[in-house]
């Protein structure tokens, strides 16, 4: 299919697996805030232009008054998620986390779903605690599920070239294993565009869908394409076309994940509403705030109204979720 299928073939074969899944044209999206705490990190991976080394008079890290003014700020714009993440801090031990989440949860009514693998494998390597020791703390700290990031693309071949300092395949999957096992609950994620191959985005597809025919513990599939931009890795962003056909063949083979998001934080406006039409049942988040693409030079902004604009202009009916995908709000029909 990547290699010689036919694009609107492609989609019209997903729009169907879509329609089967979910029926009757609604599309969600969810209100949150990403918190990124820190941006000083170990990993200094070649694809990202967000992290600073601990001397760089761009680095910083936040406070925990910081962090609690900016949950609050997104809980009275109307957020019910935030989504905490940031580099490896080579200072910052495991109990700032913990206090991190208990202050959050002492405080505000809200869904924390927060860290990636790559984070629980930090605290696993700071501490000596196994995976599913760091998670269960974590857990009973107020966390209540894991954001699939770190993923990029499940191969070492490809992860040994970008970020030959973080976590390798393996160690991703059983992070995600033993989330599931304690009973939380995460995304799978997947960027194209960092040298990969056709091949290799399958085999990604592949381990994701292997784990979930064992766990059934993701929610969701979500992809997005690398930002070149102010990054070592460089090169050129990934085409909408080969985005497209990406997406609508993880519709088809990822039969046993619900929701594929489509992604207009990369792609932007009109590619993200097109998606809709190539597999994707949801646009992710309206973003009170987000750091880490911005830092590439990509910067789409997005508010409710245009959300919704967005999928009513694709025949569609928004309606807003929550982090377990239930339904808060369906907006009116007549509005398109």
């Amino acid at each position: 299919m990547l290699q010689s299928g036919d694009l609107l073939s492609l989609g019209q074969e997903a729009d169907a697996v879509r329609e089967k899944m979910h029926p009757g044209n609604i599309v969600t999206f969810i209100i949150d805030r990403n918190i990124n705490y820190t941006n000083i990190c170990l990993n200094e991976c070649s694809f990202c232009a967000f992290y600073r080394s601990k001397s760089d008079a761009q680095a910083y890290c936040l406070s925990l008054d910081e962090i609690l003014q900016k949950v609050g700020e997104a809980v009275a714009c109307g957020a019910t998620q935030v989504m905490l993440q940031g580099g490896l801090h080579p200072d910052l031990d495991f109990s700032y986390y913990l206090k991190m989440l208990r202050s959050i949860k002492a405080r505000y009514n809200i869904t924390v779903h927060s860290f990636t693998a790559t984070e629980i494998l930090h605290f696993s390597n700071q501490t000596g605690y196994s995976y599913k020791e760091v998670l269960k703390r974590l857990q009973e700290a107020g966390l209540d599920s894991l954001p699939g990031g770190g993923a990029e693309i499940l191969v070492d071949r490809v992860r040994k070239i970008i970020s030959p300092k973080k976590i390798m395949t393996e160690p991703w999957l059983e992070i995600m294993r033993c989330a599931h096992e304690i009973g939380m609950k995460t995304t799978a994620t997947m960027v194209i565009g960092l040298g990969e191959t056709q091949v290799e985005r399958i085999e990604h597809m592949r381990r994701i869908r292997q784990l979930q025919d064992e766990t059934g513990g993701f929610r969701a599939f979500i992809m997005w394409t690398f930002q070149p931009g102010n990054t070592k890795l460089g090169g050129e962003k990934t085409d909408a076309v080969s985005y497209l056909k990406t997406l609508a063949t993880a519709r088809l083979y990822l039969d046993n994940i619900s929701h594929i998001q489509g992604s207009w934080v990369t792609q932007g406006k009109r590619i993200g509403q097109l998606s809709l039409a190539f597999g994707a049942d949801d646009l992710g988040s309206i973003m009170l705030e987000e750091n880490v693409v911005r830092a590439a030079g990509t910067s789409h902004a997005m508010s409710v109204g245009t959300m919704l604009d967005m999928i009513y202009a694709a025949k569609k009916i928004p309606a807003q979720r929550d982090t377990k995908y239930d339904l808060i709000k369906i907006y009116d029909e007549k509005r398109r």
